[in-house]
């Protein structure tokens, strides 16, 4: 059981390097804010360490404007690595997903 949940993480991470590599995003919570009020974000990704407060209101942000949120099961600094980034990253905004199928991240 433990395998398939580490699978499911490695999975996502190629998909997030694929988004990286030929999509569009943005970090950050202000950046994700804005990305959502004006329809462009497909996807939202927040880490788990994620203070509760920002985490809440992109969640109500998004449940207005029908945007995915995925909560992404590790700390902000494995979400900056994910991403091949040496920083911290709590949240992550898809934009344009280029050839990733974001449909992994759908639960």
């Amino acid at each position: 059981r433990n395998m398939s949940s580490k699978q499911q993480l490695e999975s996502l991470s190629l998909t997030l390097a694929l988004v990286v590599k030929s999509g569009k995003y943005s970090m950050g919570f202000n950046q994700a804010l804005k990305n959502i009020r004006s329809n462009k974000a497909k996807l939202v990704l927040i880490s788990n360490n994620t203070p509760a407060l920002r985490r809440s209101q992109l969640e109500y942000v998004a449940m207005l404007a029908n945007v995915n949120i995925h909560i992404y099961s590790q700390s902000s600094r494995e979400l900056g690595t994910a991403v091949g980034k040496p920083f911290n990253v709590s949240v992550m905004t898809v934009i344009d997903a280029g050839d990733a199928d974001l449909s992994a991240f759908n639960n």
